[in-house]
């Protein structure tokens, strides 16, 4: 049913959820690969600049951003080997997070978009979905499940 499951993680909670759930797909289909996606906002050098702190030997703020995003990739790519995934790619972009998902989704023709309630930016007593995962989800051309 599934050949190619996206899922975007960003080192939230629901976000390894939603990892998890794409292992149990593939466990029930064990054809399907596993992308796993995250996506770091680019930060410019002037926004960079407006910091009320700054470290002596301050990494320009994209390398740091690249740098975690790296290892959440690696986190969530040994935890689903750990959990019994077979064919899993990690992935690392920058951008606007929700258009950057889309956008793989479609040149890499998943056939799924697992993502997580919210990410580690949300409000948690705001709205049920956050900014990402309903944008996603709005403009998605193939199903997103939202866990």
């Amino acid at each position: 049913m599934f050949k190619r499951i996206l899922v975007a993680v960003d080192g939230s909670k629901t976000s390894l959820k939603a990892l998890d759930k794409a292992i149990g797909f593939q466990k029930l289909m064990p054809e399907t690969e596993i992308f796993i996606l995250c996506v770091y906002k680019h930060h410019s050098l002037f926004e960079a600049s407006l910091s009320i702190g700054r470290p002596a030997d301050m990494d320009i703020p994209d390398k740091v951003l690249s740098d975690y995003a790296k290892e959440v990739v690696k986190h969530a790519k040994d935890m689903a080997i750990d959990h019994g995934a077979t064919k899993v790619r990690g992935f690392v972009k920058s951008g606007r997070p929700s258009k950057v998902i889309v956008k793989f989704a479609q040149d890499k023709e998943a056939d799924l978009i697992v993502v997580g309630t919210r990410g580690t930016h949300s409000d948690k007593d705001g709205m049920l979905l956050g900014s990402v995962s309903h944008r996603v989800a709005s403009h998605a051309k193939c199903p997103v499940l939202v866990v």
